[in-house]
Parts: C-alpha cells; sequence; structure tokens
C-alpha cells in the first residue's frame, strides 16, 4: 500500500465505513491472538489438571510483564509514526520504525535472561506451594527462551495496521492462534506434555506470526521501510512518553496479579489461585477484543489527528464507544447468567471448593463489564491522539492505584474482598475517564488553534 492509498484510506473513507474496515478486523484479530490464551488455560486445566493450571497462573503474570516491555515500544513508535504520515514526514516515520525494531529485540534478549535466572526465586519468595513450582517454573523458562522473538508480536500488528494492511494483521492472529492450539493441543492433550510444553506450542505460534509479519517489511512492500537508524533523544522521548500508559497499565496490573496471588496463597491455597486465574482467563478475552476494536483505529486517528481533520476524529470515537458498549455488556450478562459454563470451561473437576467459591465470584466480575469499555476506549483515544498524561493516568489509576486502595480497604472480607476489588476499581476509573473525556472539547480547541 503507498502514502497515497492510506491517506486515501484514512483521510477520504466515510468514518463509518473506515471503523468497519479496521475495528471489525482489527477486533477479530485480536480476538485470535487472545484465543490462545484463552484455549491453552482450558487445555492446561483440563489435560494438565487443576494443579498444572493453578502454576500456569502463578507464571502468567511475568510473562506478560515481559511482552510489556516490548509493547511499550510498539505502542509508543505508532503513536509518532502515524502522526508523521499524516504530516508527510516520511523519513522521520520509517527512521522511528527501524529504531523501536532494534529496541524491541535487545529488550526482549535482556528480560528473557532475567526471567530465566530468577525464575525458581521468584516463585518461591511467592509462598507458592512446592507442588506448584515446577510448573510455573517450566512455563516461564520457555517464554523467556523465546523472548526476543515473540516479543515483537503486538509491534509488528501495530505497524502492519499503520500501513493500511488490516487484512494482513488479521491473517496473522488467525495464524498465530491456529499454529499455538495446535501445537499446544499436540504436545499436552496427546503426548502428555505439562505447562512448559504448552507454553513452547504458543512460542512455535507466535514465532511464526512474526515471521509472517515482518515479511513484507523486509521486501520493501509496505510504506515503512528499513533504514539506517539514528537515535535521537526527542525520539526515544516520544516513544517511551507515548508507550507509557501501556506499559504501566500492563506492569502495574501484573504487579497487582500476583500480589493477589499471594493473598489467594494464603487464603485459599491451589484452589484460590485457580478462580482467580478463571476470571482472568475471562477478562484475558474480554480487554483484548475491546482494545483490538479501539487500536485498530489508532492509526487512523491519529493520522487525522496530525492531519487537523478534528471532525473525522470525533465521529470515529463515537463509533468505538457505542461499540464497545454493546460487546462489554453482552459479555457481562453472559457471565452472570452462566458462571457454571465459565468454571467448568478450564477446569475438569467436581471439588465442591472450586464450584462454591468460583460461581459467585464469576457473578460479582460480571458487573464490571457493563461499564469497563468506556475506560478502555478513553485511555487508547488519548494515546492515539499524542496526550500520553491523560492516558497514563487512567492506566495507572486502573491497573494499579485504586486496585491497591481497594485491596487495603477491603482487607478485612478475605476472599470476598478479592472479588470486589475489580468491580469497585472499574467504577472509580469510569468517573476519572468521564472527566477526562469532558476536556476532549477544551484538547481540540487548543490544537485548532495551534492549526
Amino acid at each position: 500500500m503507498t502514502d497515497k492509498d492510506t491517506e486515501r484510506l484514512f483521510v477520504e473513507t466515510k468514518p463509518l465505513n473506515l471503523f468497519f474496515r479496521a475495528a471489525v478486523p482489527g477486533a477479530a484479530g485480536m480476538l485470535f491472538s487472545s484465543l490462545y490464551y484463552l484455549l491453552e488455560g482450558i487445555i492446561i486445566g483440563r489435560a494438565a489438571g487443576a494443579e498444572a493450571f493453578a502454576g500456569f497462573n502463578l507464571a502468567l503474570p511475568f510473562v506478560i510483564i515481559n511482552f510489556a516491555i516490548s509493547d511499550m515500544i510498539g505502542v509508543g513508535s505508532s503513536v509518532p509514526i502515524a502522526i508523521m504520515l499524516g504530516r508527510g514526514e516520511r523519513k522521520e516515520a520509517d527512521n522511528i520504525f527501524t529504531c523501536s525494531v532494534l529496541m524491541i529485540f535487545i529488550a526482549g534478549i535482556a528480560a528473557g535472561i532475567a526471567l530465566y535466572a530468577s525464575a525458581p526465586s521468584i516463585f518461591r519468595i511467592m509462598g507458592a506451594e512446592e507442588e506448584l513450582i515446577p510448573h510455573a517454573v517450566a512455563y516461564l523458562r520457555v517464554y523467556a527462551i523465546f523472548s526476543p522473538f515473540t516479543t515483537f508480536v503486538y509491534a509488528v500488528d501495530n505497524y502492519q495496521r499503520i500501513c493500511g494492511r488490516i487484512r494482513r494483521s488479521l491473517i496473522m492472529n488467525m495464524l498465530l492462534a491456529a499454529v499455538a492450539v495446535v501445537f499446544e493441543f499436540l504436545f499436552v492433550a496427546v503426548l502428555g506434555g505439562g505447562v512448559g510444553f504448552a507454553a513452547f506450542g504458543t512460542c512455535i505460534g507466535m514465532t511464526s506470526a512474526v515471521v509472517f509479519g515482518f515479511y513484507p517489511f523486509i521486501r520493501g512492500r509496505m510504506n515503512l521501510r528499513f533504514t539506517k537508524p539514528h537515535f535521537h533523544m526527542s525520539m526515544m522521548k516520544t516513544i517511551i512518553s507515548c508507550g507509557l500508559p501501556s506499559f504501566l497499565s500492563n506492569v502495574s496490573g501484573r504487579i497487582i496479579s500476583i500480589t493477589m496471588n499471594v493473598i489467594l496463597l494464603s487464603l485459599g491455597g491451589a484452589s484460590a489461585v485457580t478462580v482467580y486465574g478463571i476470571l482472568m482467563a475471562a477478562d484475558g478475552v474480554a480487554v483484548p477484543l475491546l482494545y483490538g476494536t479501539f487500536d485498530s483505529l489508532q492509526p487512523s486517528v491519529g493520522y487525522n489527528w496530525g492531519a487537523r481533520h478534528f471532525k473525522r476524529v470525533a465521529a470515529l470515537e463515537r463509533c468505538c464507544y457505542i461499540t464497545g458498549a454493546v460487546v462489554s455488556a453482552a459479555l457481562g450478562i453472559f457471565l452472570f447468567i452462566s458462571p457454571e459454563t465459565a468454571v467448568n470451561l478450564f477446569v475438569d473437576t467436581k471439588s465442591d471448593v472450586i464450584m462454591e467459591m468460583g460461581i459467585p465470584a464469576v457473578r460479582i466480575f460480571s458487573l464490571v463489564y457493563f461499564i469497563r469499555w468506556f475506560p478502555i476506549a478513553t485511555q487508547c483515544f488519548m494515546s492515539a491522539i499524542g496526550k500520553p498524561v491523560y492516558a497514563g493516568l487512567i492506566s495507572v489509576s486502573s491497573a494499579f492505584v485504586f486496585p491497591l486502595i481497594f485491596l487495603l480497604v477491603l482487607s478485612s472480607l478475605d476472599i470476598l474482598g478479592i472479588w470486589l476489588n475489580l468491580p469497585l476499581t472499574t467504577l472509580a476509573v469510569f468517573i476519572l475517564s468521564l472527566f477526562i473525556l469532558l476536556r476532549y472539547r477544551k484538547i481540540v480547541r487548543d490544537e485548532s488553534e495551534k492549526a
């Protein structure tokens, strides 16, 4: 796709048509890419057992932290790249693209080494039962080995969408899910391997997707091209500031998850961790689906923002908010009506403890989705227009500040306090996001005056 094709897509296509051309495939692609986490949990829980599933959930936050570093660079570079393309500054866009790819590779090596070496100590410090530690260590170490390659998966998805290759992005995510699920099922369900083999299957799928995603860039067939890298302080500052909200959201959210797991281990042991894992697995489908919808339009929003087409920006965002509300509410209703389905989906057990603990937890958790879409949509919008302070405030408040506050406030309620944490956090962040969004008109007015 040429620069003119990109401009025609982002600027000339009607907002509603652009939404369906970009957001729907983007949401589908993100859904496919998140399905491997969902199906991975199902395969591990039903084929390897509840103990393996608990070990998997102990390790998963650290895997996500590893991806958060590269995702910060990928998201952080995507915003200035889209804006630069909107301004017609092609050389600087290519330079940011090239530098960010190098940064992700170096970060992947460093993070992989650190996680591999520290894996056993991490889970002992958490207070994990000895029988859970081998499962958690095996899962984390496989991801650590593949870290220099797999961590590109989210960044290359962003770069394809910036270039208008929305369909290719969808195909890449479908490829990832298909390859990962096939190998995980083969390694775990058929050959009887443990959680380490499940991680190996996922990493094969991710690596395949990364190769597929970067192939047209390597061949020079995209309107973003590799060039001789020129690192400079303003570029680094922009990448970090634009990517920091996503990074802080991922990392602080995982820190809270790790803290929750530590508390749950002391309150209810492996059964409590298993129930929390079920809740996070459901969230692992819903949130990527919402982010996929909103993120897919970020390049076009950023492009039009850079070109000062503010009415188009507003029209695109209306589509995002309406769709987010409908999708999120549908999931909330399903979880509230069918909590047993969610529990049985992941763990093939007749355990009264897990079922009695899980059903009320899922019902409480379902309330989150009636308003959870709003902070996510607002954060993505602020990131797309280069307002990292607003996006970062929503991100950190949602993933760390409010969860920590409610963790302390609700501590006397024991496990019930854990289940109530996210609904109350989401309500608080909803109010914060609404306040920030009301400043939207002022932001547009200020930018219009600059133009």
